[in-house]
């Protein structure tokens, strides 16, 4: 376990950045963090992590639920659900509804977004979530089905899953010659950031294992973040 008083980076804490032109889009510009890319963050959930909300270290980044990125993940994301147990998940029966569908997601708001559809939260987290003292073993069920099964765990769940905490934020950009071009920017989530809630507004969360992106807690991967990442799949910011 990590100590909990281990120190996070100053959001202002100097960085390398590199920026290119979209080969496919002649409008659109990336500007990627290098010293997060290149750092060795790894996930440490169960090893050190203390989640997004205070008191809930346990929870991990799952307190609020994983907002699908379109129909198409829901419905990837339900087919493996299907697939899982009241031995394999804990809230299987709190999911199941009488005409035998399983019920996993609800509707929040993101920005003027009033339907954006994510997990259910129940008990305070993501209904995917074992907790802690259940006989199938705590974490994602859908994690876990991955494991058991052969393949790898981000075919199982939300795009978000695997996207955090990688950021991207996108803004069109007036150039002195009169043209515009839309740069996405690819960084770490901040220390501190704002997550929907299930209740009006946004709420508070913590990103401890971030810290700007070189915070000493969660760098303790075996290898350099983008390449463990693009292992995994390439990420989008096209």
């Amino acid at each position: 376990m990590l100590s909990a008083q281990s120190p996070e980076t100053p959001l202002d804490f100097t960085r390398d950045w590199v920026e290119f032109p979209d080969p496919a889009d002649a409008e659109h510009w990336v500007r990627a963090d290098l010293t997060w890319l290149c750092s060795r963050w790894a996930c440490i959930f169960g090893r050190g992590c203390r989640g997004v909300v205070e008191g809930r270290a346990d929870d991990g980044c799952c307190s609020h639920g994983a907002f699908f990125s379109d129909k198409a993940d829901e419905k990837r994301v339900r087919r493996f659900a299907e697939r899982l147990s009241s031995a394999d998940w804990q809230y299987r029966r709190r999911a199941q509804t009488k005409n035998g569908k399983l019920d996993i997601v609800e509707k929040d708001s993101v920005g003027d977004d009033e339907n954006r559809r994510r997990t259910r939260v129940v008990d305070g987290a993501c209904i995917f979530l074992n907790r802690p003292g259940f006989a199938g073993g705590a974490g994602c069920a859908l994690h876990a089905y991955a494991l058991r099964t052969g393949r790898h765990p981000l075919e199982t769940k939300p795009e978000v899953c695997w996207q955090l905490p990688i950021r991207r934020s996108q803004d069109w950009v007036d150039r002195p010659d009169g043209t515009r071009i839309l740069v996405s920017t690819v960084s770490a989530t901040s220390a501190v950031i704002l997550l929907p809630a299930t209740f009006s507004g946004m709420v508070r969360s913590i990103g401890f294992c971030t810290g700007g992106g070189a915070a000493p807690l969660a760098i303790v991967g075996p290898r350099a973040m983008r390449a463990s990442s693009m292992q995994r799949r390439t990420i989008r910011f096209m």
